[in-house]
Parts: C-alpha cells; sequence; structure tokens
C-alpha cells in the first residue's frame, strides 16, 4: 500500500488505516471475545492499513485491551494510535484535561496495549476546566520521556452546529491549535471528511496543510452511508448512534439516494464498489489525508484497503464535485 507521513515527523503510515471505534463503541454492545475483530485487525495488518485509531475510552478499555492482543505479536506493523482526555461515566462522557490524569491515562494505556511507545497520543477532546496549555504541556512530557512519539488532537466534535454560530466553532478551534503549536509540534488533527461530511475542506484542511500538519479522516464513509449497503428505513439496534441521528431517518436516507447513485456511478466504470470510490475521493484531498474508516468486519476491512490502488479520473473527480449536496442536520 502507498504509505504517506504524519505531518511533519519522519513516521509512515498506509495510505488508510482502521478505525477501532465500532469494535467497542457507538454502534453495538463489545463483544465478549473480540474473535472476530481480532481476525480483522490482523487482515487490515496484512492488507497494509498499519495506523490503528483507538482509545481508551472505547469500551471503555477493551479496544485498547484487544489491539494489545495483536500488538503482543505484531507491534513492529502496526502504527498504533490512541486518545486521552474523555471519561465514561453511566449516563455520560466528561473530559478530564488535568495533567495528572493525562499522566496516568497514557501509563495505563501503554500496559493496556501491551507495548513501550504509543505512536500517536491524541487529546480526545480539550477540557473546558483546564487551560490547553497545562494539558498539551503534559502530553509534550510524556514525548520527552519516550513513551509517546507524537501528538495529535481529535477535533470531530468540531463541526457547525444549527445551534451555535459555525464561524465560532471554527475560529475556537484554531485558537486552540495555534496555542497548542506554541509549547509542542500538532503532528496530526482528527476531524470528520467525507464526501457526506466536506465542511473541513472550508478551514481545517486548509490550515492544516499550510503548516506541514496531518490529516486523519475520520468517518470517512459517512457513518457506513457511502458504502451503499444501508437501506432506508432499516432501523438500528438502540446501542447503535445512527438510530438517533437525524441524517439516518428513512426520510433523509431516501432522500440523499441521488448522492449515492453519482457515487455508484464512478464505482461501476472502475469495477469498484462505492465505499472504495468514497476512500479514494478523500485521498484525494491531499497528500498528507488519511482516511480511517471503522468496521469490525474482516471483508470491510481488506475492502477498505484496497481503495488505495483505486486512482480516480479528472473525469470522475469533476462529476463528484457537483453531486447533490447531503440534506439533514448532524445535530
Amino acid at each position: 500500500m502507498e504509505r504517506r507521513t504524519i505531518g511533519a515527523t519522519p513516521l509512515e503510515v498506509g495510505a488508510i488505516g482502521l478505525g477501532c471505534m465500532p469494535m467497542h463503541w457507538a454502534y453495538t454492545a463489545s463483544e465478549q471475545h473480540g474473535d472476530r475483530s481480532l481476525r480483522t485487525v490482523h487482515a487490515a495488518l496484512d492488507a497494509g492499513s498499519t495506523l490503528l485509531d483507538t482509545a481508551d475510552m472505547y469500551g471503555p478499555f477493551t479496544n485498547e485491551l484487544l489491539l494489545g492482543r495483536v500488538l503482543g505479536r505484531r507491534r513492529a506493523d502496526a502504527f498504533i494510535s490512541t486518545k486521552c482526555g474523555l471519561l465514561v461515566g453511566d449516563q455520560h462522557v466528561v473530559a478530564n484535561g488535568r495533567p495528572g490524569y493525562v499522566r496516568r491515562a497514557c501509563n495505563a494505556s501503554l500496559r493496556r496495549l501491551r507495548t513501550d511507545v504509543i505512536d500517536l497520543y491524541q487529546l480526545h477532546r480539550p477540557d473546558p476546566e483546564v487551560p490547553i496549555e497545562e494539558t498539551w504541556g503534559a502530553m509534550a512530557e510524556l514525548v520527552r520521556a519516550g513513551k509517546v512519539r507524537a501528538l495529535g488532537l481529535c477535533a470531530v466534535g468540531a463541526r457547525v452546529s444549527r445551534r451555535r454560530s459555525g464561524a465560532h466553532l471554527h475560529e475556537e478551534t484554531i485558537r486552540q491549535l495555534e496555542r497548542m503549536q506554541q509549547i509542542f509540534p500538532v503532528s496530526t488533527v482528527e476531524a470528520e471528511l467525507s464526501l457526506w461530511s466536506q465542511e473541513a475542506l472550508e478551514w481545517l484542511l486548509p490550515w492544516c496543510a499550510a503548516r506541514g500538519i496531518g490529516f486523519l479522516a475520520a468517518m470517512p464513509l459517512g457513518n457506513g452511508y457511502l458504502t451503499g449497503t444501508l437501506t432506508p428505513g432499516q432501523g438500528f439496534e438502540p446501542g447503535d448512534v445512527r438510530a438517533r441521528h437525524p441524517r439516518f431517518t428513512a426520510e433523509m436516507m431516501a432522500a440523499n439516494q441521488p448522492l449515492l447513485a453519482g457515487v455508484r456511478r464512478v464505482a461501476e466504470r472502475h469495477g469498484a464498489t462505492p465505499a472504495q470510490v468514497a476512500l479514494a475521493w478523500v485521498l484525494s484531498r491531499g497528500s498528507q489525508v488519511v482516511p480511517i474508516p471503522g468496521t469490525k468486519r474482516e471483508r470491510w476491512a481488506v475492502e477498505n484497503a484496497r481503495a488505495a490502488e483505486l486512482r480516480l479520473t479528472a473525469r470522475d473527480l469533476a462529476e463528484m464535485a457537483v453531486l447533490p449536496p447531503v440534506r439533514g442536520p448532524w445535530n
């Protein structure tokens, strides 16, 4: 698989990574044994998807433990990205950016992952009660101590909300990033980017590109919609976030079929799947972009990895540039 660098670091990963969140968070209940997910991780590594994206809160903790079972034998094959900064309670998730917590969280992740060093350590969310300088400074100490190789920010939540000013959210995120850069280099920013969610193209991706910062494209398949395998009105399990997502109502899924039809047309010309075309489009947004599609199934992990071989033509990109806009709010 094509290799891409992580920001301005010498670290390289396969052009398409593996998002491990669906194995233990947000979509279905955690697997008790995780044998299927283990096979999926091994298949992804075999296909060249070296970047494994996880977080301590997935489970919580169970996803890191599962990856630790893989890394115990295949550490040299993997680039591990995990996150700190969110604590899971009985009914809610809260941010914690206190330096002492950051240090403890890193040590706990190292134990669960069965490794001596984390390749990329991301702040899952800034803590509004703790100055970002304190949190980021503690994370920088982990790099100097040899426990972490590079640092990043997960900015998945920095999208336009109909209840808040999009410009305000953008400015707030950029200000935080600039303050962080003054303390220690930001190697990556993780945020949503797909044909389903293109907002980052307007502000965050250009900001990263101008500074040599890598961009991890989260949810590049639009929470599964761009795979073409979901049917309007099919329903989702109660634990699946899409059951409450306004774009996944039967009405909105049906309304967005013209977008999916355009992706299918391009896929048919290449003998590819809609998911592969959607991932190839994300890859075409810049050499510093690494999509991290999430899955817990071996079949989809291999299919996603093969999207790195797909080269979209100028005609393909022109057609996709004028596809109908996505309908339905995020919030």
